[in-house]
């Protein structure tokens, strides 16, 4: 089977971790810090990546700062402000429907800033999506504990503008770095990233981390399943096919989640859940049914 028929599922598999991997890295390091320590990493593993695979770097400084610029939002500011807005009150079925902004978000801007327009059953296929993942997190939506906001406005704020700033990030990613190879790009991201998080750890934080076996093992599936497989895929997927279709996986995320935590945890799968879960994947499959005509962004 072809790495393009893989690639999706492979994406939200490793992808949908990361939920996990935060939630034992809370336990161990401050957001903050954890992040940088990761970008650091990452850089560093793409780089020896690089330089045994002899991959070509940008020629131009133009292409150099384009990435770096990319990761900044692509990476560093999405993971940052949504690990800081959890952290500080926001509920996660709050966040969660927060997350399933994002192909919608998409969605609107690519139009515009990429020249990708959708098929009517694409756009019924984000619809879809987004209505399931209302209902698969429903019962959290109601639970006395998400009940009063009030308190977690500026999380919130925070929250959404993380959203965006990965909305952003992925069009940006479309548009300007369709050529080059794909590792030494996903290298000048995450300096890019670390630029932005290392400030914010040596500013806000004390720069802990306990160097407990749990916080080495999250911090080596972040560096290797994620930062290197997990958005690998997606700057591939990105790069294949249309942003607006690579979004759309991001409502799988939720429902992968929650089956994970079922493993793991034995946290019980609910019938919303397991019915908006059924939408969300009758979503994606129509948005990824079939490849559309573009039109040439405008100048």
């Amino acid at each position: 089977m072809s790495l393009d028929r893989l690639a999706p599922a492979l994406f939200v598999l490793l992808w949908s971790t990361g939920w996990v991997v935060a939630k034992y890295a809370a336990l161990h390091s401050e957001p903050f810090t954890f992040l940088s320590i990761r970008y650091g990493l990452s850089a560093l593993a793409f780089l020896a990546l690089c330089v045994v695979m002899r991959a070509q770097w940008p020629t131009s400084r133009t292409t150099w700062l384009r990435a770096i610029y990319s990761g900044f939002f692509l990476h560093g500011f999405y993971l940052a402000g949504l690990w800081w807005a959890i952290a500080n009150g926001v509920p996660a079925g709050i966040s969660g429907i927060i997350a399933a902004l994002q192909p919608l978000l998409t969605a609107m801007a690519a139009p515009f800033l990429v020249g990708e327009r959708l098929q009517q059953k694409q756009k019924l296929g984000l619809a879809f999506g987004f209505i399931g993942i209302a209902i698969a997190i429903s019962p959290k939506l109601v639970d006395p504990a998400t009940s009063d906001l009030t308190h977690a406005a500026l999380p919130l704020a925070i929250n959404l503008i993380a959203m965006g700033s990965v909305t952003y990030g992925t069009l940006y990613q479309k548009k300007h770095l369709q050529s080059g190879d794909l590792r030494t790009i996903a290298t000048l991201q995450y300096v890019g990233a670390l630029i932005l998080t290392l400030p914010l750890s040596l500013i806000f934080e004390h720069q802990h981390f306990d160097g407990a076996a749990r916080a080495y093992a999250a911090l080596a599936w972040s560096v290797f399943g994620l930062s290197m497989g997990g958005v690998g895929l997606l700057l591939y997927l990105i790069r294949r096919g249309q942003v607006s279709r690579a979004a759309s996986l991001i409502y799988l995320m939720p429902p992968a989640v929650a089956l994970e935590a079922f493993i793991a945890f034995g946290e019980p799968l609910t019938l919303p859940l397991i019915v908006g879960t059924a939408i969300v994947v009758k979503g994606v499959y129509m948005t990824n049914r079939r490849v559309v005509q573009q039109v040439p962004a405008s100048v």
